[in-house]
């Protein structure tokens, strides 16, 4: 392997998903963390912010303003969606040479009018996101390892597309009667304070959110529409569980004429024959999030319905690895020539 450091800057370090991305990353043997960006904790070590990264010899963190852009090689940008965007048009404008992995929604959604109208908010960078490569690893691959810019897919619609486009690629299912039963640990929410986060309002219950109007679903109905070939619309309801992190979407989908459970369980096994971090699991046996805790796999299982014609698809990730810094990690390996999984081996933490 490659002995060569690439020099990281981590936008939004004080965030779930940049703190899970510098844990990963300074143990990658390629990448040696140059800038820490936190506006509201400028000027701090980071282990203040985040105790358990104490004694890694980080930068301080910094603002915006003050970060060095000449200094790096890459940017992972883990800040909220609309703030993103001019920092990656002026970042990219003033250093061309370095590539960009944004964890937020800015970039993730192709058409623009799409975009103002799921985030209330008309897109800064326009000419940027008709760059953008859309960073569901293993289904874009190529396009990833030539790409400058690229915008890594949500918790959701990593979990709902790992399971669901082989399938309507395949012509397997009916692509419009996909209904997905989503649920995240709270660190999907973000580390800000929100009411619905509160311990007291999150713990000992489960509860839906976004009903109907969840910004990941345009996500997932854009892929799903590409590789099915006509639009689609699909039935997303997310629900927050008393968890730290974990993920689990339960698909139930309409077969094809004439085909089954075990047809797409084998379909999905050959597609991902060859991948580091997608799992189709046997006949019988069932994902759980407890199964990828702190791990970027993806785990995929297969059960007939009740009802003639149907069946349900089950896939568990880890929400802020593969649904998140992992797999933006795992796409900064492809944008410098590395190997996929380097930085990314570690065993699911169970129990």
């Amino acid at each position: 392997m490659s002995d060569r450091k690439i020099r990281v800057g981590v936008l939004g370090a004080s965030g779930y998903t940049g703190a899970d991305l510098v844990r990963l990353a300074v143990r990658h043997p390629n990448v040696d963390v140059t800038v820490l960006t936190a506006n509201s904790h400028a000027g701090k070590p980071i282990e203040e912010v985040f105790p358990h990264l104490r004694g890694l010899n980080l930068p301080a963190l910094v603002t915006v303003e003050e970060a060095n852009w000449a200094k790096v090689d890459a940017v992972f940008c883990g800040l909220p969606h609309g703030t993103t965007q001019q920092i990656t048009n002026t970042v990219l404008k003033t250093h061309p040479h370095v590539k960009f992995i944004d964890m937020s929604a800015d970039f993730r959604l192709r058409d623009a009018d799409t975009y103002q109208q799921w985030y209330g908010i008309k897109h800064q960078a326009p000419e940027l996101q008709s760059e953008a490569v859309y960073g569901l690893t293993e289904h874009y691959r190529d396009d990833i390892a030539k790409a400058r810019l690229v915008a890594c897919p949500g918790c959701y619609p990593t979990a709902v597309l790992t399971a669901m486009l082989p399938l309507a690629g395949a012509g397997l299912i009916d692509a419009n009667e996909i209904i997905i039963d989503a649920k995240s640990g709270v660190s999907g929410a973000g580390r800000g304070l929100k009411q619905n986060t509160l311990f007291c309002e999150a713990g000992e219950g489960m509860s839906p959110y976004a009903v109907g109007t969840h910004r990941h679903a345009p996500e997932i109905e854009q892929e799903v529409s590409k590789v099915f070939g006509s639009d689609v619309i699909v039935n997303f309801t997310p629900h927050l569980i008393p968890m730290s992190r974990g993920e689990l979407c339960t698909h139930y989908v309409r077969c094809a004429e004439g085909k089954t459970a075990d047809d797409l369980r084998e379909a999905l096994a050959a597609f991902y024959a060859n991948q580091s971090f997608v799992h189709v699991l046997k006949q019988g046996e069932m994902p759980a999030t407890q199964h990828v805790r702190g791990s970027n796999n993806v785990l995929i299982a297969v059960f007939p319905d009740r009802i003639q014609g149907r069946a349900i698809v089950i896939s568990a990730l880890d929400n802020l690895i593969k649904g998140s810094a992992g797999q933006a990690l795992q796409n900064f390996n492809l944008m410098f020539g590395l190997p996929e999984a380097t930085g990314l081996e570690q065993v699911a933490l169970f129990p």
